[in-house]
């Protein structure tokens, strides 16, 4: 879950979310980190919909580069999307946490409900 946070919070290549956990102990090739981000982006927002009925898209830019496929492009342009919403607020997680650490608790009670 942490490399497809990285992933979709900072922007970072597969390669360099590879790079990441390898300073931190963590083996893993960027193919598999491609395969997290496949499989798990829809499952944490599939997790958040049921909180809120609305769902906002912003206009923010996403680095599509190297996306060979539409789905792909989809699901990486939507988590963009969710985790942009999840800074902003727009989904109620019941949770008292300071502004600057939602993010961060928000993926992990996500986390636990997959």
């Amino acid at each position: 879950m942490l490399a497809v946070r990285w992933y979709l919070r900072y922007g970072l290549s597969y390669r360099d979310v590879e790079k990441l956990l390898a300073e931190r102990g963590i083996t893993v090739d960027h193919v598999t980190v491609y395969r997290w981000v496949q499989r798990f982006t829809p499952l944490l927002i599939d997790a958040a919909r049921p909180r809120r009925d609305r769902w906002f898209v912003d206009e923010t830019y996403v680095k599509a580069a190297g996306l060979k496929h539409l789905a792909s492009a989809r699901v990486v342009s939507t988590g963009h999307a969710f985790v942009q919403n999840l800074r902003c607020g727009h989904y109620e997680l019941g949770m008292d946490v300071d502004p600057q650490h939602y993010l961060p608790a928000a993926f992990a009670e996500l986390a636990l409900a997959i």
